[in-house]
């Protein structure tokens, strides 16, 4: 890791790795405290994560706002696995300025940390301290995740996108919400006249204001 600590731990490389340009540590650096193989690593606003080959989740850094699923608002530098998810196997992780998201192996959706845009789903702008299984979403597949800055989003398993938070720029994608969403809402895309099929959504991605999907759509015969 490297960049700007700011003394909340988001580097995990000690309590004092030494800033070496404008408070920052410009040379990558080995994670020696996260003992164990990782097959992704995302960064949060103050805060990191990383997804273990074994489909664990550990983090550290800020802490403020829950961020770290651990039930308090302890920080620190150094990585630990989040307590209630060690006998939950999870696929894929996602990060925004304040929380997370978790997909679990069979396809379930958890999310914590800051919840004051409704970016957690829970019909509701708590924050909340541990990991939350979403449950407008449980009749769902989930295949795909992502988190913008106070914003989220899902790809299920039939090609259909949900979005949910923040929607004071319209990242949502759905007109007419209100700027705090809290309940995910299917995104409903416009039917082009261009000879072209239904959609099927693949992936997804999300900034601080914007978001950008990728999707397949077959072609429509005609005569």
């Amino acid at each position: 890791m490297w960049g700007r600590d700011e003394g909340d731990g988001r580097l995990g490389l000690g309590p004092r790795p030494g800033p070496n340009e404008g408070g920052g540590m410009s040379i990558p650096s080995l994670v020696k405290a996260l003992p164990v193989p990782v097959a992704t690593a995302y960064c949060g606003g103050f805060f990191t994560m990383a997804l273990t080959e074994e489909g664990q989740v550990w983090n550290w850094g800020a802490n403020a706002n829950y961020e770290l699923g651990r039930g308090n608002k302890i920080g620190g530098w150094k990585p630990q696995p989040i307590p209630s998810l060690q006998d939950v196997r999870v696929a894929q992780v996602a990060s925004g300025g304040y929380h997370s998201l978790a997909l679990t192996d069979d396809g379930k959706v958890l999310s914590w940390g800051h919840g004051g845009h409704g970016q957690l789903g829970h019909s509701d702008t708590q924050s909340q301290p541990v990991p939350k299984a979403i449950e407008s979403l449980s009749n769902q597949r989930v295949v795909y995740i992502a988190c913008g800055g106070a914003s989220s989003a899902a790809v299920t398993d039939d090609g259909k996108l949900y979005m949910w938070g923040n929607a004071k720029d319209s990242q949502l994608g759905t007109p007419g919400l209100p700027e705090i969403n809290p309940q995910p809402v299917e995104v409903k895309f416009l039917v082009e006249d261009d000879a072209l099929g239904s959609h099927h959504v693949l992936a997804v991605a999300v900034g601080a204001s914007h978001t950008l999907c990728l999707v397949s759509r077959s072609s429509r015969q005609t005569s």
